[in-house]
């Protein structure tokens, strides 16, 4: 049985190895790691290099640690697990193994079929016309029209990405595994034993804190988006309206607002509180941000995944190359020449986001090279 698991591990910590050593126990005897590179989906940049996190995951339990494009790990919910669910099932993966606050799959699901009601999308689209952003106005939607046990269920941040995950595996072999969330919320700064948050790791790693308890990483060289602060603030400044207006997630008029903000705001704090509304969550406009920063467009965005980056393999792991159903993208620039135009423009945003990892780094060794970066073989 071969498991998928769509992560970031935005630093590997002890809940990861929680779920991988659960999925290893109960459910499968291989596990694929599908991995955002060097920026994630809450609109920021990794604490620590795609190879690095794919080693930390080689050497906890995972067979093969493969690459979430750029342009999809800086994207919403929907479309991070749409395009995860791709490069699995393209991997041949037979199960997808989830963390969630409630572990009852049937639940879960009955959740997700919700959103193919046409009653239920009237009233989102009502709820959002009236300004509510997206996941508010979905638990709204959802309590009036079922119950507020289903609302409840979506109010949970990892129970919201599941029913992502179901929704995309709807026209796939590939059957959906909750596995209940051990430890801390996601994004608090609580500690339960040995297990917090990633968010909290990051802070205390950036701190210059003790985080060993928490993660068998050795974090010796750091990133912070700061560092890009007067680029990316640069890069807005010279966007006209109509570029503004293609890059993801950007709808409703919220163009004009980007581009007049941009220009009474001088640090990305002040940008970001300037942009904030009801209707548009942080991660939202943080990924906004970090779009146009990167030259990613609607049209990328909207793409399917057409290809497979490794960035680590084990010898049990490796067998599955040799059936994967999209092109395999092992060596630069041999496999890059094989891509049609289409996926090229895909990983031409890698390069750019590997390119500019090391420029975000405040502490330790900044030699990391996207192109000449080797795979991980464990």
């Amino acid at each position: 049985m071969v498991a998928a698991i769509i992560s970031e591990f935005n630093p590997f910590h002890n809940g990861h190895k929680y779920l991988i050593d659960k999925v290893k126990s109960e459910h499968a005897d291989l596990v694929i790691a599908i991995m955002s590179g060097n920026f994630v989906q809450r609109g920021d940049i990794a604490i620590t290099d795609k190879f690095k996190r794919a080693k930390a995951a080689l050497q906890n339990g995972c067979d093969l640690v493969v690459e979430l494009p750029t342009v999809f790990a800086l994207s919403s919910a929907e479309k991070f697990a749409k395009a995860g669910v791709q490069i699995a099932n393209a991997l041949g993966a037979d199960i997808l193994c989830f963390g969630a606050e409630n572990d009852d799959i049937q639940k879960l699901i009955a959740v997700s079929d919700v959103f193919d009601d046409d009653k239920f999308k009237a009233k989102l689209k009502e709820y959002l016309s009236k300004g509510e952003y997206y996941p508010k106005a979905v638990s709204m939607a959802t309590e009036e029209l079922y119950s507020k046990e289903y609302a409840d269920i979506l109010s949970g941040a990892n129970n919201t990405l599941a029913i992502e995950y179901i929704k995309a595996l709807k026209n796939t072999s590939i059957s959906p595994v909750a596995i209940k969330r051990n430890g801390s919320d996601h994004d608090s700064d609580d500690v339960c034993g040995n297990i917090a948050s990633a968010t909290h790791i990051r802070n205390l790693i950036k701190e210059q804190s003790q985080y060993d308890s928490f993660t068998n990483m050795t974090i010796d060289s750091y990133t912070d988006i700061q560092k890009f602060e007067t680029a990316i603030l640069y890069k807005l400044r010279t966007m006209t309206k109509d570029e503004i207006e293609n890059l993801p997630d950007v709808s409703e008029g919220l163009h004009n607002r980007i581009f007049d903000c941009v220009r009474n705001s001088n640090s990305l704090e002040e940008l970001y509180a300037n942009l904030k509304t009801k209707r548009y969550t942080l991660a939202r406009l943080r990924r906004i941000v970090m779009c146009a920063f990167l030259g990613i467009t609607k049209e990328l965005q909207n793409s399917d995944a057409t290809y497979v980056r490794v960035l680590g393999v084990n010898d049990k792991g490796s067998r599955l190359l040799s059936t994967c159903k999209l092109p395999l993208m092992c060596k630069y620039p041999q496999d890059y020449n094989k891509l049609s135009d289409s996926a090229k423009s895909v990983y031409d945003i890698d390069i750019k986001a590997g390119e500019l990892f090391p420029l975000a780094i405040v502490k330790g060794d900044n030699s990391y090279n996207e192109l000449k970066s080797q795979i991980v073989k464990i």
